[in-house]
């Protein structure tokens, strides 16, 4: 049985993948918050090791004792405002810490790797956070080839309940005082299930040869702010009301930039649209336009109920 083990894997995506993968492989998931890491041992089954991708030797450590066959690096920084104000912490986790995640795998020759990234880091970056997922997309994609090791990142918006998302922030404002606050009723978003995102990392696995040494996105629906807020105060009470903007912030969020578009082609796996970013090498048939939270496909009320309806187990 092959070894995979995740970085960050004692959060929401991670603990969600090692649900869907353990009974196929051995899986190691990995963080630096132990209060976490017990939370995903007990919750997951797998075995949890400490983990901080900001000490290389703690990442050496790791891997030498594990030996994984396949790395999936979902160790972040994720907060985009707290990103604006603490830009240190998130260069030292989002690029040194990939850096040293993709030293080590070469180093230990470990076969495959896979970086997660987001919808913030397609041109144009608006945001600190964006640019360092942007900058770990092109090591990862830059190292393939060097060596025996085979990298690529796959790339998607929100993960619907994920820790410290607008849902779940919305949600504890309903049970506290019945009013939701949004900085922006107007702004679109992209909206991923975590079974969505577990899968395109999977997809992204299975399709190594495939997708190496260049980024996997797929296409999916967005919603705009206000619809999803009018949704939830209909079926649950309550209101919205607009609160002063977070720094970092845009409208819309893209998946596919303009100055990608030369790169990148579409391609068909699993039955599913998906995008392959290739940054240095023009394709032969590229996609014609961009795909942002503006012109892609809305979600529809039945979708975003359904989205709102069914937090997490240990959300509820």
């Amino acid at each position: 049985m092959k070894t995979i083990l995740i970085t960050g894997g004692t959060g929401f995506l991670g603990r969600n993948l090692a649900l869907k993968l353990k009974n196929e492989y051995k899986v190691i998931l990995t963080g630096r918050n132990n209060k976490q890491n017990l939370f995903a041992s007990k919750y997951t089954g797998c075995q949890v090791a400490p983990l901080d991708i900001c000490s290389i030797e703690s990442v050496r450590d790791v891997f030498v004792e594990f030996k994984p066959d396949i790395v999936i690096h979902a160790a972040a920084t994720k907060f985009v405002d707290l990103s604006e104000k603490y830009p240190m912490e998130c260069v030292d986790v989002n690029v040194l810490g990939s850096q040293n995640v993709a030293r080590v795998a070469v180093e230990r020759e470990i076969p495959v790797v896979i970086g997660i990234s987001t919808d913030k880091a397609a041109p144009p970056v608006r945001n600190i956070y964006g640019m360092s997922k942007s900058v770990m997309e092109r090591i990862f994609c830059a190292m393939n080839g060097k060596t025996k090791t085979k990298f690529a990142a796959v790339r998607y918006g929100n993960v619907a309940w994920s820790t410290g998302s607008v849902l779940t922030i919305w949600k504890k404002m309903h049970e506290e005082t019945g009013v939701l606050g949004t900085t922006g009723p107007e702004m679109r978003r992209f909206f991923f299930s975590v079974e969505e995102a577990a899968q395109l990392v999977i997809t992204a696995m299975n399709s190594i040869d495939l997708i190496q040494g260049k980024v996997l996105s797929r296409h999916m629906k967005a919603a705009q702010m206000e619809d999803i807020l009018q949704v939830w105060v209909e079926e649950k009470g309550g209101k919205w009301e607009k609160i002063d903007g977070r720094p970092g912030e845009r409208n819309d969020e893209f998946l596919i930039g303009d100055l990608e578009l030369p790169y990148t082609e579409e391609l068909t796996l699993d039955g599913i649209k998906h995008y392959l970013i290739s940054f240095n090498d023009k394709v032969a048939n590229p996609v014609s336009f961009g795909l942002s939270s503006a012109n892609t496909d809305r979600l529809s009320r039945e979708e975003i109920l359904t989205i709102i309806n069914n937090p997490p187990i240990e959300e509820k």
